[in-house]
């Protein structure tokens, strides 16, 4: 039965079953292989049914024949162009809000108060040692 597929070969097939892990696709009346979930696309598959339904027409490539066990690779994101790698962005720097707030925001105001602070500590070491 495998021995008409070959790794490699691109063929047409017909969903015939989906698990939680991948699809069942049959190649001809006698032999029918399996698209794990990871093959499915590219990207991340969560679950199969948001990709395929039985009775889907797809296009499969044979990643590996198992004479011995009769089972059969295979892939259908390997028939497809993979996807443009986005560039990441980087984000824009923040405007200084200090503008639109005015100076008596965030730590502008503790930059007032230390030199008050300053000065009231100076006031006390003073009374102290009279």
């Amino acid at each position: 039965m495998t021995d008409k597929f070959e790794a490699g070969q691109v063929l047409e097939g017909k969903v015939t079953g989906i698990q939680p892990y991948g699809a069942f696709v049959a190649l001809d009346e006698e032999t029918q292989g399996l698209v794990h979930i990871s093959e499915i696309t590219h990207g991340y598959v969560q679950d199969v049914n948001e990709h395929l339904k039985i009775g889907d027409t797809v296009n499969v490539k044979v990643l590996n024949v198992d004479a011995e066990k009769n089972k059969v690779s295979l892939s259908i994101r390997a028939t497809e162009e993979a996807p443009q790698k986005q560039e990441k962005r980087t984000p824009q720097p923040k405007q200084q809000q200090q503008e639109d707030t005015g100076a008596s925001a965030g730590f502008n105001t503790l930059k007032d108060k230390l030199q008050d602070w300053i000065e009231q500590s100076k006031d006390r070491e003073n009374t102290f040692k009279k």
